[in-house]
């Protein structure tokens, strides 16, 4: 792949995350990539293309890492619930 399309793909993987505060797994999904593609853009590429967003992506993406222990925790939940 060229760089083009890489730093496309970057851009527009963190204007999705941004516009949807969507985690990294639901931005694999959206775009389907592998979770580990999306980390490397918006974490190490998207720094070089557009930092103010690369910030923007960063910030959300510690919100979601902060809250990920409460999102599985009602995954659980649900799972459990449902199964009664």
């Amino acid at each position: 792949m060229s760089n083009n399309v890489i730093d496309d793909r970057a851009t527009r993987l963190g204007e999705y995350i941004v516009e949807n505060k969507a985690t990294v797994r639901r931005a694999a999904k959206q775009f389907g990539v592998s979770k580990s593609t999306v980390h490397k853009d918006v974490s190490q590429r998207l720094k070089y293309i557009d930092s103010g967003l690369y910030k923007d992506v960063k910030n959300i993406l510690a919100v979601n890492k902060a809250q990920r222990h409460i999102r599985g925790g009602l995954a659980t939940k649900k799972k459990y619930e449902s199964l009664k």
